[in-house]
């Protein structure tokens, strides 16, 4: 493990009613922090449940960069951390521990879906004459190696479900090399991850569910089963 919990400092009584101290997960992360288990944690929760929030903030509390990328590299030019980002604190192991002392020795990426070729392109990396999603599973083969924390918003919104299952293999072996992964997801594929540690992200707060008892999961089995149980309330 490199980080094992977050948290974050508390704010003013007038700021409480403000974005982001509103948003339930926030309010969760002030009140108790949040506990890293395992070697994988994936956030998983509704749209506008604030799961990308946070992921953002922690990318932000280890130093790498809210555009998406590694720790040694900036957009554009140096920016501010978000308010919750310029907050968040880390109890750590005595790896991360080295990491946060210094920056040389901090290793890391963050992967947001809607940005991940851009950054990777500004990194060197920049596959040609290939998909979208073959080039995101290349850039991980590539770039994905160092022993770091790795965290990921949505990396499953360019990828078909065969490539979903490689990219859980890579995942896979992140591990296996000592790194971190914390991952906010829609995906029941990659929540499936053997030992992976999930967290629900909702009106509750934040909780950790059982894979099979995921909210995200019972849709999608009810809707593979019954797809117009789903459709006749949306189509005309």
């Amino acid at each position: 493990m490199i980080i094992e919990r977050a948290y974050a400092h508390t704010v003013a009584r007038d700021e409480e009613a403000e974005w982001p101290w509103s948003v339930p997960c926030v309010r969760g992360l002030l009140a108790d922090g949040l506990r890293f288990t395992a070697p994988v944690t994936f956030l998983v929760g509704e749209n506008g449940s604030g799961k990308s929030t946070l992921v953002e903030a922690l990318a932000e509390g280890f130093g790498l960069d809210s555009w998406g990328g590694s720790h040694d590299w900036r957009y554009a030019s140096p920016r501010p951390k978000s308010v919750l980002g310029a907050r968040i604190r880390f109890d750590a192991a005595p790896r991360g521990r080295r990491m946060l002392a210094s920056w040389s020795a901090r290793k890391g990426f963050f992967l947001r879906a809607e940005t991940a070729m851009d950054a990777l392109d500004r990194e060197g990396f920049a596959p040609d004459s290939v998909s979208h999603g073959e080039g995101f599973l290349a850039a991980f083969r590539e770039k994905f190696s160092p022993a770091g924390l790795y965290v990921m918003d949505e990396p499953e919104a360019a990828l078909s479900f065969a490539s979903c299952l490689e990219l859980l293999g890579h995942i896979d072996q992140l591990v296996r090399n000592g790194s971190q992964v914390i991952c906010a997801t829609h995906s029941p594929l990659l929540t499936a991850l053997p030992g992976a540690d999930i967290v629900e992200v909702g009106d509750h707060g934040l909780r950790r569910v059982a894979w099979r008892d995921l909210t995200l999961v019972d849709h999608y089995r009810r809707y593979l089963a019954d797809p117009q149980s789903y459709l006749r309330h949306v189509l005309g």
